[in-house]
């Protein structure tokens, strides 16, 4: 099989859990950058936060040099992700931008607190993904 004809709305992630060493500013990092990406917080617990198919937990040692990518509706989700980020004190680490990885990939970067790389990216015309629709199964 090759991208063309992989159905890209299929979900291939039940969840992955992100080890924390700073639970709570995870939690905050997390909250304020997916939420302009329409991706809240399902749930929290002593040493959990739950958001769909992603949980940070607090737990050691912490997950490192991990690249996380979450999927935007929109060029102006990518932007909103990084300037919520930005404006609550987060490294950026890539501005918001078309990338020369594909025609289409609209992108933008930050470090989480424990250094991991987390992207925002927008498939746009042109991007092979693009058109999926608004809910992925």
């Amino acid at each position: 099989m090759d991208a063309e004809s992989w159905d890209w709305s299929r979900r291939v992630f039940d969840h992955v859990d992100l080890h924390a060493s700073d639970f709570s500013e995870s939690v905050r990092f997390y909250e304020t950058v997916l939420a302009p990406l329409e991706i809240p917080k399902l749930g929290e617990g002593s040493d959990w936060a739950g958001f769909p198919n992603f949980d940070v937990v607090d737990r050691r040692p912490p997950t490192k040099n991990l690249h996380l990518c979450f999927h935007a509706r929109s060029r102006e989700q990518v932007d909103g992700f990084h300037q919520a980020g930005v404006d609550a004190g987060f490294h950026a680490y890539g501005e918001p931008g078309y990338r020369r990885y594909a025609p289409g990939y609209y992108a933008a970067y930050l470090l989480d607190p424990d250094g991991n790389n987390v992207e925002a990216l927008y498939r746009d015309e042109g991007n092979i993904g693009h058109g999926i629709g608004p809910h992925l199964r």
